[in-house]
């Protein structure tokens, strides 16, 4: 550890930490726009300059590195008046169009003006006039009036995926971002550009004109695209049911994970946005029609009654449950302790999304959260045996949709049509409605707390990110109610 001074206090930082990281954890926030904690320090923008003393010039922080008994001043006249210089510099090509800006509210140029300048405008020549809406490739739009070319973007796509479809072209005031001829931006983490641009330069046309930062709620949370957990955040506005063509989720970004993700995700798992809002159950379904006035206990109450209708030698053999590793570890403890360790069912199976193809950087082929606690509940997954089903089960009881990622429609409609009983229990509609007596809408990982398990065998606990629409429940809410309807004693609350 380096001991020095910044602003006066004593600091402690590790060896080889630059002056704006160590800055950062004392709690002293150094302005800065190309610096970011993933890349080398480029020390292109000029706004993180610091007085360090026994040093004549104004010093980078992001270059400059911690020294025994250095001693550093953030907020000297020397460094106001080199912000302000900055930011007059770099507004006098920006364009004023905040007010439209998908960017406003979170942009740095806005904020930095507002804390550091708040100046009067000395340029009488007009502004450069640019392209303002350039297609760089996956919905992404760059506006080259906006770029104040501190090329993190361009980083990103050289140090990060690799791929370089993003340089810097022209010299001097015609200098622009641009991609390489016929290589427009196309790999799995382009909407990471997004997030990263400190202004609004580059912007997503899923987002854009939508909606503004400063109404959105964002609720931290684990992906569940895929086997990684990447931490993500999920960003809504409050308010449900929508109208027609509405959203209640806007975007997904990437949480801040050093253990798992660092600071990125992938565009599978932002695209996972459509499906908290898209095609979902909001109410009990009988026979595949809506139930309006049917509340999703009373139905569970037919469940319980099917249940035990068959005889306790007999259930092993006559009931028939198929789970999904998108359950949380907690529910799949107390799917256990209900159908497996209480009722002494046998026919437990696992119904999950086929495998994908993974990138060889946090996408993995698993595209379920959860695998890894589905062996630590005890279960052993496998896909169901259709012609036994059909052969011997009375109750079937199906959580998710994922039976036909397996079996063709045909099959999995003519097997199960002689059932007597089948319940599905899905957050979205699918052509197994149409088969079930009952289909319950059940809570998305976004909509419900709980703990996953990783690739990796790291256990992370999270919060509900998003409310739930009305009459939508956790499948542990279901569970925790189906088994106080059976008499099995399972300590959880009444959710009945």
């Amino acid at each position: 550890m380096v001991g020095l001074k910044i602003d006066g206090r004593p600091v402690q930082a590790p060896e080889g930490t630059n002056v704006l990281k160590a800055a950062e954890q004392a709690g002293v926030s150094i302005p800065h726009f190309c610096y970011h904690p993933a890349f080398e320090a480029e020390g292109n923008c000029r706004m993180c300059l610091v007085e360090v003393e026994g040093l004549p010039k104004l010093e980078l922080a992001c270059s400059t590195v911690v020294r025994e008994g250095m001693t550093v001043w953030t907020s000297t006249p020397r460094v106001l008046q080199a912000r302000k210089d900055v930011l007059e510099f770099l507004l006098a090509e920006h364009p004023l169009d905040c007010p439209i800006c998908d960017k406003a509210g979170e942009c740095k140029l806005q904020e930095y003006y507002d804390r550091h300048g708040l100046f009067a405008g000395r340029f009488v020549e007009a502004k450069e006039k640019r392209d303002k809406k350039a297609a760089i490739g996956k919905g992404l739009l760059l506006d080259r009036e906006r770029c104040i070319l501190c090329t993190r973007c361009v980083r990103f796509l050289r140090k990060v995926t690799g791929t370089g479809e993003l340089g810097v072209f022209e010299r001097g005031v015609r200098t622009e971002i641009g991609i390489y001829d016929g290589v427009p931006v196309d790999n799995n983490y382009s909407g990471n550009l997004v997030d990263i641009c400190p202004v609004g330069a580059i912007t997503d046309a899923d987002f854009r004109f939508k909606t503004r930062a400063w109404f959105l709620k964002k609720g931290p949370t684990v992906c569940p695209g895929c086997s990684r957990g990447c931490a993500i955040v999920v960003e809504s506005v409050s308010g449900y049911p929508l109208g027609e063509g509405q959203r209640r989720i806007f975007r997904i970004k990437a949480g801040e994970n050093p253990a798992v993700n660092g600071h990125w995700i992938c565009d599978f798992g932002r695209s996972g946005r459509r499906d908290i809002d898209e095609r979902r159950h909001v109410r009990v379904m009988k026979n595949a029609n809506p139930e309006e006035e049917l509340s999703w206990q009373k139905a569970l109450a037919d469940v319980t009654a099917r249940i035990r209708a068959v005889p306790g030698p007999e259930r092993a053999a006559k009931i028939a449950v198929v789970l999904n590793s998108r359950l949380t570890c907690e529910e799949l403890v107390l799917a256990k302790r209900v159908f497996a360790e209480s009722l002494g069912l046998g026919k437990i199976f696992f119904a999950d999304p086929k495998p994908g193809v993974a990138d060889g950087f946090l996408l993995t082929e698993e595209r379920v959260p959860n695998a890894r606690g589905v062996l630590q509940a005890g279960f052993s997954p496998r896909l169901p045996d259709l012609a036994m089903l059909a052969a011997s089960v009375e109750v079937l009881l199906v959580f998710g949709l994922h039976l036909l990622d397996h079996f063709s429609e045909e099959a999995v409609f003519r097997a199960l049509a002689g059932i007597p009983w089948k319940f599905l229990f899905s957050s979205h509609a699918g052509p197994l409605d149409r088969l079930a007596d009952f289909v319950f809408p059940v809570a998305l990982p976004a909509e419900k707390s709980g703990t996953y398990i990783n690739v990796d065998g790291l256990r992370q606990t999270f919060g509900r990110a998003v409310e739930p629409p009305p009459g939508v429940v956790s499948e542990r809410e279901i569970l925790g109610c189906l088994a106080n309807g059976l008499g099995l004693n399972m300590g959880e609350p009444d959710a009945c």
